[in-house]
């Protein structure tokens, strides 16, 4: 069995920014492997490609599961929908050379915790991206994906929706008010919203990219984020299931009080994965 201590293929740009970087394991079959892509987390302003579950990449692997993880700009270098684009292109890069790696394109799906799951969501639910007529070979990819697993995600991130299901003042959590490109003392409750804050809150929301015919997801959160002002909260994973839910897509929704350990979750979050890429 290969080791998953580093990855095959490091630091692969995908991109032209500093930022635009990915990691790649890959397993070893003679057939084409489906692929997990780990967004990293960090509030769009921390973090790295080198913060995954390293749990669920070993399950993967060992399961015939190829894994990438990626870096993206963060909101201090460019404000959204960069990262979302980002992403995307990383996505689309790896389908242009998924014969190079052995990666069965059709079988694509992402994850991560925090922003790496608001990211992975929105490109689950996004139209596709591609473009056909582009001069880039990577843009005429497509961004569309089989599924996704999203851990302590928000469903929007649209402040004045999260004013609503959210208690207490998660709604003036100071990452979207930087991933926006506002003003550090900027407050929803006073300051007037216009069109363009209002149009880059509502595009930045996956749920309002969220269609009929849209992939599966699995949506999971820790019992002990159900406090008010916190930004994890999982009232962001019922508001999902609940529009899922009316449109008939799948929605696995848990808790981690739901299982016995982390690693009995990340068995079921397999199994998910195994059933969405027809292992």
């Amino acid at each position: 069995m290969q080791s998953v201590s580093k990855p095959d293929v490091r630091d692969e740009p995908y991109g032209r920014h500093e930022r635009n970087k990915l990691d790649l394991w890959l397993a070893e079959c003679e057939e084409l492997t489906p692929l997990l892509i780990f967004i990293h987390g960090g509030g769009f302003r921390l973090g790295d490609k080198s913060d995954y579950d390293a749990g669920l990449l070993k399950a993967c692997f060992e399961a015939g599961i190829s894994c990438a993880s990626l870096n993206y700009r963060l909101s201090q270098m460019a404000k959204y929908p960069a990262q979302m684009h980002d992403c995307a292109r990383g996505l689309q890069y790896i389908r242009l050379n998924a014969n190079r790696w052995n990666i069965d394109p059709a079988r694509v799906a992402a994850t991560g915790p925090s922003a790496g799951a608001g990211i992975s969501l929105w490109l689950a639910f996004h139209d596709d991206m591609a473009d056909p007529d582009a001069d880039d070979p990577v843009a005429r990819q497509s961004t569309r994906i089989s599924c996704a697993i999203a851990t302590n995600a928000q469903s929007t991130y649209d402040p004045r929706v999260i004013r609503e299901i959210i208690p207490g003042n998660a709604y003036q959590e100071s990452a979207l008010i930087q991933l926006f490109g506002l003003p550090a003392d900027w407050d929803w409750d006073k300051n007037e919203v216009d069109a363009e804050v209002d149009a880059l809150t509502k595009d930045s929301s996956p749920i309002n990219h969220l269609s009929a015919g849209d992939p599966p997801v699995f949506i999971y959160h820790y019992e002990q984020q159900n406090i008010p002002g916190n930004i994890h909260h999982s009232n962001f994973g019922r508001y999902l299931e609940k529009a899922m839910d009316t449109l008939g897509i799948e929605c696995v929704r848990r808790m981690d009080t739901d299982y016995e350990s982390p690693e009995q979750a990340r068995e079921e979050m397999l199994t998910f994965l195994k059933r969405q890429f027809r292992m």
